[in-house]
């Protein structure tokens, strides 16, 4: 079968198989667009996290870091903001006056849970389209393909003899049908699982980090009750 050919069957195929062809190419090129972005949102996450962490570590005072990072929240993401909203809540708690350690902890824990929840809806969002086009695709193709086939069968009341080429277009288009469905759903499942993957390497990342910087808080809390 040439493109030519493929191309006229489409076009001869009945409204409801081409309205299922219509809809299975935008989910195909919808799916495409958000993997492509998304791998591209989350290797930018992965490089920034990586570099922030080394500055984390490498810094011998945690407010100017705070003070960089608040400077420029508007383009920072992932790490940066999680560090950020946990220590100027640390900071705050600590003016108010309150020096039990295990409160000042507790509640920076809790701001910092509130920014990693932010950083993951960020990095998961439209994930879940993948899946959806994955799961879904299959189907949509499936119903396309007995609407051909029972359009394909229904066409042998017209003729008097019953052949294969009487039945072979509703064939065809119905075999499309279910072609451009694999098409669509295979790519955004394999695009599903790897991007999933990398977003939780990531945030179990995230999660470390924050580990690391509570201990550190956490001296500085003891600290704090013992002069107090």
């Amino acid at each position: 079968m040439n493109d030519s050919d493929l191309f006229e069957i489409i076009l001869s195929a009945s409204l409801v198989v081409q309205a299922v062809m219509l809809i299975l190419a935008f989910m195909s090129v919808a799916a495409w667009a958000v993997a492509i972005a998304k791998s591209y949102q989350i290797r930018k996450a992965l490089r920034e996290a990586k570099k922030f962490e080394k500055t984390f570590w490498e810094t011998q005072e945690l407010s100017g870091l705070y003070h960089q990072v608040e400077y420029n929240r508007d383009s920072e993401t992932g790490l940066a903001l999680i560090f950020a909203d946990g220590f100027k809540e640390f900071v705050r708690l600590k003016q108010q006056g309150v020096q039990e350690a295990a409160d000042l902890i507790s509640g920076t824990q809790r701001t910092m849970k509130i920014a990693f929840s932010r950083q993951s809806d960020k990095l998961e969002n439209h994930l879940s389209f993948l899946a959806t086009v994955g799961s879904s695709a299959p189907y949509i193709g499936l119903f396309g393909t007995v609407w051909g086939i029972i359009h394909a069968f229904q066409s042998l009341g017209d003729v008097q003899h019953a052949t294969l080429a009487a039945v072979a277009p509703g064939i065809s288009e119905a075999l499309i049908a279910t072609a451009i469905g694999l098409f669509a759903a295979i790519p955004a499942v394999i695009a599903y699982n790897r991007l999933s993957n990398k977003v939780d390497r990531l945030l179990s990342e995230y999660e470390n980090f924050a580990e690391g910087f509570l201990t550190i808080l956490q001296r500085q809390a003891h600290s704090v009750e013992k002069n107090s």
